[in-house]
C-alpha cells in the first residue's frame, strides 16, 4: 500500500483513519478538506482543486483523505489501494457531533480536522447513503482500476483493519 485514496461521508472517520495509517506506513498524508478551503472557508476552484490532486497523485506514495466526488476519477485511476468507509448514517453524524465536541469548530490543520456543520451539512450525511453512496460505488467501478478496494461498514471494522495492518508490521520489523 504506497498511493491510498481514503473516501467516505463526513464523520465517518476518514482523517482519523488517515492519520493511523499514514503513520503506520509512513506514507505522506494530504487532507483534502485542507487543500480544498482556506482559512475562511472559501472554496479552491474546482480546475485548481483537480491540478492540485494531479500533481499529488503523481507521487509515488501518498495518502489522499476526502471524498469530493467531482475529482474523485483522479485518486482513484492512480490509487493501489482504496479504502471506502461506509457506515450508517446514524454513525456519522455521531462522528460529526463528537469531532465538534472536541474541537469546538474550525480548521485544525495539525490534526486535519475541518470542523464546520451546517444543516446542509447534516442533510448531506443523513442522505449520503440513498444519494452519494451509488455515485461513489460507479465511480470506483469505472475509475479504480486493478487498486485494491477495502469497504469498511463500522468503527469496529475499522479498528480491527488498523490493529491487522500493525500486527503485521510488527511481525515484517
Amino acid at each position: 500500500m504506497d498511493r491510498i485514496a481514503i473516501i467516505g461521508c463526513g464523520g465517518s472517520g476518514k482523517t482519523h483513519l488517515a492519520n493511523q495509517l499514514a503513520a503506520l506506513l509512513d506514507l505522506p498524508l494530504t487532507h483534502l478538506d485542507g487543500v480544498y478551503y482556506d482559512e475562511h472557508w472559501n472554496p479552491l476552484p474546482q480546475e485548481e482543486f483537480a491540478a492540485l490532486q494531479r500533481e499529488l497523485v503523481a507521487g509515488s506514495r501518498w495518502l489522499l483523505e476526502g471524498n469530493y466526488a467531482g475529482t474523485l476519477p483522479i485518486r482513484l485511476a492512480a490509487a493501489d489501494t482504496v479504502v471506502f468507509l461506509d457506515l450508517p448514517a446514524v454513525t456519522c453524524l455521531a462522528g460529526i457531533f463528537q469531532r465538534r465536541w472536541h474541537y469546538r469548530g474550525g480548521q485544525h490543520a495539525d490534526d486535519g480536522v475541518y470542523d464546520r456543520i451546517t444543516w446542509n451539512f447534516v442533510r448531506y450525511v443523513w442522505g449520503y447513503r440513498k444519494t452519494m453512496r451509488p455515485k461513489v460505488r460507479r465511480l470506483l467501478d469505472e475509475h479504480r482500476g486493478g487498486a485494491r478496494l477495502i469497504t469498511l461498514t463500522s468503527r469496529r471494522q475499522t479498528a480491527r483493519f488498523i490493529a491487522r495492518l500493525r500486527e503485521e508490521a510488527t511481525a515484517r520489523n
